[in-house]
């Protein structure tokens, strides 16, 4: 996917996954999601929260706030942010559905994977469909997997060798892993609920590897 096709697909990614949102019930919205700690309304402020950058010195004081953790500051805006109506969230995925700033700390191919991902986190675990178009999803799992940090894929992922059953996608050296590029790309960025859409004889070691953990 070039530039253009990427930004096409985060406009809409975002017009989908406000439509998706816009049906969903109060407690809905509090249902916890695929990343630990998170709600499915911090994910979807994490989501709107992506063309509104900050300044410079908002990004300083936040930092010192989370005491220089990335993940704690990301979780910690996302929280804030998320203390809005709904309404107001899902109109604000609408209205910057088109836009393309970001903050200087990301890129557009970074963005692809994000909303790809973030998408699941809120409908899986509320049991809605919310499909990823194939070639973003091989585009986003490319990304991850030589990316390094903050998902290491290639270090958490050592010893499997992945390859998609739907696009001409395979990475790694191993017990094979094998199934919709959708999945791949989940469990790269570490969701553990990818397994159970996945076969070949490395989703048990890694199944246990992971209980042993």
């Amino acid at each position: 996917m070039d530039r253009e096709e990427s930004w096409r697909l985060i406009a809409d990614q975002r017009r989908g996954l406000a439509d998706l949102l816009s049906g969903l019930a109060p407690a809905e919205w509090e249902t916890p999601s695929l990343c630990a700690g998170w709600r499915v309304r911090d994910v979807a402020a994490h989501v709107a929260l992506a063309p509104q950058v900050p300044s410079p010195w908002s990004m300083l004081v936040e930092g010192v706030r989370a005491r220089g953790s990335f993940h704690r500051l990301n979780h910690d805006l996302a929280v804030r942010h998320a203390d809005r109506p709904a309404a107001q969230l899902i109109a604000e995925l609408r209205d910057l559905a088109d836009s393309r700033r970001l903050p200087v700390v990301t890129n557009y191919r970074n963005i692809v994977f994000d909303i790809l991902v973030h998408g699941q986190d809120i409908a899986v675990p509320l049991g809605r469909s919310h499909p990823m178009p194939v070639a973003a999803a091989r585009a986003g799992a490319e990304r991850v997997w030589f990316m390094g940090w903050p998902f290491r894929a290639r270090r958490r992922l050592r010893g499997y060798r992945l390859t998609a059953t739907d696009t001409d996608w395979t990475v790694g050296a191993g017990a094979d892993i094998q199934g919709p590029i959708s999945a791949l790309l989940l469990l790269l960025t570490g969701r553990g609920v990818a397994l159970s859409r996945l076969t070949g004889p490395g989703v048990t070691a890694l199944s246990e590897a992971r209980g042993a953990r």
